[in-house]
């Protein structure tokens, strides 16, 4: 879960007792990112809530991307394929997973690269120039929660990987994906969907002419209870209310988002638990789990264009609040009370991004030059606390945190020839924050900074294809509180080794992007990327803990093929060999990174008439243990589609989700816990957290 599934505790742990407290310690947890989009053009989605059958990746309109790995999707790519939950989406992401353990209010569970992201960690997420990340958080560096997404409401995604570009800094080393909603509807859209196992949602969405400009409103209001035994019970609200003038290059807009959520989660459970007949499959250990978010924003830009070039300024203000409850290990370490545990984070956070482009000649050869700034600060109240059955028992640490960085950045693409284009940029980040803590020994200042250069060539292209090189240095930031702890908060004594703010990350990148054969866009990129050292703070125990350097190396091989305008197929396969770079008993496997990831898609369809989608999306075999000795299952998933579209614009729409019914688990750990009646130190076993089984939705939309 944590990114990576760092192993390494306190000293008189074994290595191996070390990898089997791994998970519980990865999600009791924390480990922020300011992402806006580069040179990626602005499209327009098409079909009604910019969903339209037949849809591809490569049918977006011209861009050219300064690496294999990058890509822009449009809207109708993202919801012309069934998912199960908002943040599957995301999956549009080549070699991206996204997954769940713990209810449908909990950020997602993100793999990428190698990477177990756990709620984001190395994966930067942005919607409409607002950064998803929350660094310093109660459940885990990094964290981002992307379920207040309205995935029809979605115009693009930009998808860039790796360290390469200036204009991305904290938490992008793995990925950086950028979400822009539309800011018109072609038609207002009322939708009803029902399914199985409580399955409800509704939406409505339109736009309207006001003044000089639009207003964009929408509403979505859900509710779900899931297979388990103890009902997820998820009641959701979710608004966006968007007023915009004029154009991308010369125009203003205002937004508003609320969004509040509150469940019950079945979290991983013992397998053992299940093999006993203690519970069944979908059954719980703690019943009383779960928890509740919500979070308003508001979030303006402002675009002008001129002979001196393109300038481009947003800022945002944010409000969050998440409680969680949750029970990794059951009675191991509180026999009487049980090891249930709360994690508060509350939060307000502001920022801006500004930045300016403009055209010279360098030497008489043509160059673009873009330069910017970004700041954000974070008003953090965080907080650990035992529970029993929701009720508090106990404070294991308390603090409040002032959070801010500012990263300035500047790049130059220059074409020296039709055939070659390089690309040289500079970025520095600095951090700086405060923390005020219930144990007076690990409060006090941090702040760091770091420089990093990016490089990029791009050749060609030849026959319709071109070659891409990729090179730079990056960073994550770590929770400020382990830069300033000193004593362990549960007994006040233990001294503790603090950890640094940044960690440095380095990559490099391959690639190919051909469209030699007509209709089919492919590409390939060979890429590695390096960290200093992966670090874990663990918020049940509130103690930061260093782990390892780390190197991945891997190759992605993604296509879309669009043979006919009815027909689409995408096919997306990526290996990753992720190891530990340094030598240790324990071993080299970094646990839950996974070597292979793939998916496949069959789009079928006209903007009248029949349409459907076929997805299957495998998720290879993880080591759960540092030495391999244990082994995640893989999995493979299929979700389809089947409906109609009517001339008059209603849409009549099935989606079979786990198609084939696969008994298969959406996630797998291995740490110790105990049940009740079971020896005093525990069990190391698998913890799993199953696939929901088939599953249908109808859904009933008009667009008027």
């Amino acid at each position: 879960m944590q990114l990576p599934s760092v192993t390494v505790t306190s000293p008189d742990v074994t290595p191996r007792r070390r990898a089997a407290r791994s998970k519980a310690a990865q999600d009791r947890p924390s480990r922020s990112s300011n992402v806006v989009h580069s040179d990626q053009p602005e499209i327009a989605t098409a079909g009604t809530g910019g969903v339209m059958p037949g849809a591809s990746r490569n049918a977006v309109g011209p861009i050219q991307p300064t690496a294999a790995s990058a890509l822009l999707v449009g809207g109708e790519q993202v919801n012309s394929i069934p998912f199960s939950r908002p943040g599957e989406a995301l999956e549009v992401v080549p070699g991206l997973i996204v997954t769940q353990h713990s209810g449908e209010g909990k950020a997602n569970q993100y793999f990428l690269r190698g990477f177990n992201l756990d709620h984001g960690t190395d994966l930067a997420i942005s919607l409409g120039g607002m950064p998803v990340n929350m660094p310093t958080h109660g459940h885990g560096q990094g964290y981002a929660d992307i379920n207040f997404l309205i995935p029809e409401l979605i115009q693009s995604v930009g998808i860039r990987k790796g360290p390469y570009f200036a204009d991305v800094g904290d938490f992008a080393s793995a990925g950086a994906v950028s979400i822009d909603y539309m800011n018109k509807l072609p038609k207002s859209i009322a939708e009803m969907t029902i399914g199985s196992f409580g399955n409800r949602r509704a939406l409505v969405a339109g736009s309207t002419t006001v003044s000089d400009g639009t207003l964009l409103a929408a509403v979505e209001s859900s509710k779900y209870d899931g297979p388990w035994d103890v009902p997820d019970n998820v009641r959701k609200i979710n608004s966006v209310l968007r007023y915009s003038q004029g154009t991308v290059t010369d125009g203003v807009t205002l937004t508003g988002m609320a969004y509040s959520n509150g469940w019950n989660s079945t979290d991983q459970i013992a397998q053992r638990a299940v093999d006993l007949g203690v519970i069944g499959r979908f059954g719980s250990l703690d019943p009383t789990d779960g928890g509740t978010s919500s979070r308003f924003s508001l979030s303006g830009s402002w675009a002008r264009s001129s002979e001196y070039g393109q300038s481009n300024i947003s800022a945002y203000v944010v409000r969050s609040e998440l409680q969680l409850f949750n029970n990794f290990t059951y009675v191991l370490d509180d026999p009487l009370n049980g090891d249930q545990f709360s994690q508060l984070d509350r939060r307000t956070l502001g920022g801006f991004d500004a930045r300016h482009a403009f055209d010279w000649r360098f030497g008489g050869f043509e160059t673009q030059t873009r330069f910017g700034g970004q700041g954000r600060h974070d008003h953090i109240q965080v907080g650990l606390f035992g529970t029993e059955q929701r009720a508090w028992l106990s404070t294991v640490r308390a603090d409040r945190v002032e959070e801010g960085n500012v990263g300035i950045w500047m790049d130059s693409t220059t074409r020296w020839a039709d055939w070659l284009r390089t690309t040289v940029g500079i970025r520095e980040d600095i951090f700086a924050g405060r923390v005020l803590s219930d144990t007076p020994q690990n409060s006090g200042n941090a702040q760091a900074s770091m420089v990093s250069p990016k490089a990029g060539i791009v050749f060609g292209p030849w026959f319709k294809s071109e070659f891409y090189g990729n090179v730079g240095y990056g960073l994550h930031s770590n929770d400020i509180r382990g830069a300033t702890i000193s004593v362990d908060p549960r007994d006040k004594v233990t001294l503790l080794e603090r950890v640094p703010l940044l960690v440095r990350s380095r990559g490099a990148e391959l690639g190919i992007r051909t469209r030699a054969i007509d209709g089919l866009t492919s590409s390939v990129a060979v890429f590695v990327l390096e960290f200093d050292s992966e670090l874990l703070f663990v918020g049940d125990a509130g103690t930061t803990e260093p782990s390892r350097p780390s190197r991945r190396v891997g190759v992605e091989w993604t296509n879309s093929y669009k043979p006919a305008p009815w027909l689409t197929f995408d096919l997306d396969l990526a290996y990753t060999r992720a190891r530990f770079s340094d030598l240790d008993p324990a071993g080299g496997r970094i646990p839950g990174a996974p070597a292979w990831i793939a998916s496949g898609s069959i789009i079928v369809g006209r903007e009248i008439g029949w349409f459907g989608a076929l997805k299957a999306r495998y998720f290879g075999p993880r080591p759960l243990i540092e030495d391999d000795s244990v082994r995640s299952a893989s999995s493979l998933i299929f979700n389809a589609r089947a409906g109609y579209r009517f001339d008059n614009g209603a849409r009549l729409q099935l989606d079979v989700l786990n198609l084939f019914d696969a008994q298969t688990s959406q996630i797998e750990y291995y740490y110790l816990s105990r049940l009740p009646g079971e020896p005093i130190g525990g069990i190391a076993d698998r913890h799993v957290h199953p696939a929901e089984p088939r599953a249908w939705r109808v859904t009933l939309a008009s667009a008027f």
